[in-house]
């Protein structure tokens, strides 16, 4: 069948179809009853595929094989249609949807018309408490089946479209691995000019720099901050960086904040100048704890109190950068308290050591400064770029294999057809 012609006539509605229940064409029912500790205490190589779209875990026995698609029956993701082959353990929060007569229908066919159909489906599940989808009322869902006369040639039809969108489909992965790995690269290059710049000379291997090393309670000190909560915001009043949002919002510096207090707390609260450096004292994790940022705004902002500020006459984005080297975290483990949330004091914080180039000569050291923080911020500004670009990249590929998908697949309403 000529790729071209097929797909023009398929587009132009010359294929007639026939609207059948799901349930006439397969059959649908649930996995077998799985938890955490059955996985914990039975450990294998069989994926477990239950309410989410990536496997739950692994397990040492399979209870499907050659059943690939699954769509999710309970929980935040009820409705999602995965794709699974092999041998894999189904659980009861998954149904198999299972071809009853593989000569009048394509399994990977109708994989990619559930895709299509997904807002159907989501149509078909009740909100009412935990997010379900019942059996009966999917087996009820419709799906067009071309040509359903002429059994070879509606397999054939299938077939082709099947063809074209997992060639869509596999475009999509390899670029988004391509993508992926374009990034890591730029990361690593990034990385390996942070550290030679911070750590080691300037750049130029025939000429090296006058570095010391000074703990940072020898160049300046620490303020703690004070407690607020989420019940003091405002959208208008004093600035302030609450220690969670050095995490989810905040890079190397900032002139603004993305949160305020009522005016009216200002005598309760403990600031930070313009240069100091905002850091985070609790995190999730050792690598996360005492992430800092350089707060370059005008006026003062309040810090919370599992924050503090660290006030230095060095420039504040080269402090800020020489909080991600490697050295510095390095350094840092030993003093990170490990308990069920990640601790550093500030007064363990004064004692990690960070490199300051001419220190003899503070008007040539700042002068250095700048002109790292100037190359640094290049590569700072290419890894923002690629990292905002990489999801919108992602994303128009997508949008591309959704439209081609819902024009092959959108036929036209009709109870019956005949080919």
């Amino acid at each position: 069948m000529n790729g071209t012609h097929f797909l023009k006539n398929l587009l132009d509605g010359s294929f007639k179809v026939k609207w059948t229940p799901l349930g006439q064409v397969a059959n649908i029912k649930s996995g077998a009853a799985v938890n955490k500790r059955m996985i914990a205490d039975n450990p294998g190589e069989y994926p477990v595929l239950n309410s989410g779209r990536d496997p739950l875990g692994y397990i040492n026995e399979w209870n499907t094989s050659d059943d690939p698609i699954g769509i999710t029956t309970r929980g935040a993701g009820v409705g999602s249609i995965t794709w699974q082959e092999g041998k894999f353990y189904r659980g009861n929060l998954n149904y198999s949807v299972t071809i009853k007569d593989e000569l009048q229908l394509s399994i990977r066919y109708l994989y990619h018309l559930l895709l299509h159909l997904q807002p159907q489906i989501h149509a078909l599940c009740t909100f009412d408490g935990i997010p379900a989808l019942n059996a009966s009322n999917l087996k009820n869902l419709e799906i067009p089946i071309p040509c359903p006369g002429d059994p070879k040639k509606s397999l054939a039809i299938q077939t082709e479209i099947v063809r074209i969108l997992d060639a869509f489909t596999t475009l999509e992965a390899e670029l988004e691995a391509e993508l992926e790995a374009e990034l890591e690269a730029r990361r690593q290059q990034y990385q390996y000019y942070r550290e030679t710049l911070l750590v080691s000379d300037d750049g130029d291997r025939s000429k090296k720099l006058t570095i010391e090393w000074k703990a940072l309670d020898e160049i300046g000190h620490f303020i703690r901050g004070r407690r607020f909560t989420k019940k003091d915001y405002t959208t208008d009043g004093i600035p302030c960086i609450h220690y969670g949002e050095i995490y989810t919002h905040y890079g190397t510096s900032t002139a603004s904040t993305v949160s305020f207090v009522h005016s009216d707390m200002a005598s309760s609260l403990q600031f930070a100048e313009p240069g100091d450096l905002v850091i985070a004292g609790v995190g999730e994790t050792v690598e996360d704890v005492g992430k800092a940022v350089a707060w370059l705004g005008t006026e003062k902002v309040a810090i919370h109190d599992d924050s503090c500020a660290f006030r230095h006459p060095l420039n504040p984005k080269y402090v800020s950068y020489c909080f991600q080297t490697a050295a510095f975290h390095a350094e840092k483990q030993q003093y990170v308290a490990r308990g069920k949330v990640k601790r550093v004091s500030s007064s363990s914080l004064g004692k990690i050591h960070v490199p300051i180039p001419y220190l003899d000569d503070p008007e040539k050291s700042l002068v250095e400064q700048a002109r790292i923080v100037a190359i640094l911020d290049k590569f700072d500004a290419l890894m923002n770029d690629l990292t905002d670009g990489l999801p919108a990249e992602i994303n128009a590929r997508r949008k591309q294999y959704e439209y081609y998908r819902d024009q092959l697949l959108t036929f036209p309403q009709a109870a019956e057809a005949v080919a």
